[in-house]
């Protein structure tokens, strides 16, 4: 009840984010009035957005200290291109890391995850 009371506030984006293991508590998402949501890096974004139907915008999910901070370039674009074409639709998805931008990320990393991400993503 709370997050319902919560998230029926009058704005347009409502963000939740967890980093725990969220399989049991996501398909409730849609009900609580979230319409976005950011989960940890070894989350399944396929289950999520059958669990719950689709209908909650995925914000993720490449992992983000040991590749997006810690790799290479060839290791990120690696990563985007299995998250990209490991998705079955990657509508209501926004490319990010999973769990929150960590530090130390060069520009060079980020510059090849959005690249990879704008060149296969139609």
């Amino acid at each position: 009840p709370y997050f319902k009371e919560l998230y029926d506030c009058k704005l347009s984006v409502k963000f939740l984010h967890n980093d725990a293991n969220c399989m049991e508590m996501v398909q409730f998402l849609p009900d609580m009035g979230v319409n976005l949501f950011n989960m940890g890096f070894d989350t399944d974004l396929n289950q999520l957005k059958e669990l719950t139907k689709n209908k909650v915008t995925m914000l993720g999910n490449i992992p983000p200290r040991d590749v997006l901070a810690q790799g290479s370039p060839a290791e990120v674009k690696e990563a985007t291109l299995n998250l990209l074409h490991g998705l079955k639709d990657n509508s209501r998805v926004i490319f990010s890391c999973g769990g929150g931008m960590p530090p130390g990320v060069s520009s060079e990393n980020l510059a090849i995850f959005i690249e990879t991400v704008k060149r296969f993503t139609p």
